[in-house]
């Protein structure tokens, strides 16, 4: 379970730095897509951390099932991210 939850820090703290980079680029590319970026990323670190979190301190291996939706959660907020930059480049 140790491992479980060190995957979990590892992307809550990659995304906790992406969101800096969400408010950066909210601030030189404003629009709907560099909010949903981190709106999706908010989502994503709660849903994939949170869910690895919970399964490693309850035991609810259940959790398992839940984490992929934070996981596309995560992939989309870099989609959205991506396409704010390159609406601006």
């Amino acid at each position: 379970m140790l491992a479980v939850f060190d995957i979990a820090v590892r992307y809550h703290l990659t995304h906790a730095l992406a969101l800096l980079a969400v408010a950066w680029a909210s601030e030189r590319w404003p629009g709907g897509a560099s909010t949903a970026a981190g709106w999706l990323f908010v989502a994503g670190i709660v849903i994939f951390s949170g869910s690895l979190y919970l399964m490693v301190l309850t035991g609810a291996r259940w959790l398992g099932a839940v984490t992929p939706i934070g996981g596309l959660a995560l992939i989309a907020g870099w989609c959205a991210l991506a396409l704010a930059a390159l609406r601006h480049a």
